[in-house]
């Protein structure tokens, strides 16, 4: 038996990138939220793999920015920071699970 989390098109579009980078885009997003996810976007275009391999770079770059974009507005209201902080989180939780060891990231 095999339990497997099904996630959302915008949680899926989470890149899997090195582990120093992902530790610095979980620190940009815990004081600016948004801003490490912002970053996290470009490393779509720089070879990093996600959990939509069907879709194309350019529209899982366009979801990062898009789940950006809802952390910054809705930051006022407190639940952007907070999203923000377990994306961060996320992104180091996937480095570390799957860091450069299975991956090839160029940069």
């Amino acid at each position: 038996v095999q339990v497997r989390e099904k996630k959302g098109p915008l949680r899926a579009a989470i890149p899997y990138m090195p582990f120093p980078v992902a530790v610095i885009c979980l620190f940009l997003n815990t004081f600016v939220p948004g801003l490490g996810t912002f970053v996290s976007a470009f490393t779509v275009l720089c070879g990093a793999r996600t959990d939509l391999p069907d879709r194309h770079m350019c529209c899982v770059f366009w979801l990062n920015i898009a789940a950006a974009l809802i952390q910054i507005l809705t930051a006022i209201v407190m639940v952007g920071w907070i999203m923000s902080i377990f994306w961060g989180m996320d992104m180091v939780i996937l480095a570390s699970k799957y860091g450069f060891k299975e991956r090839r990231i160029i940069f």
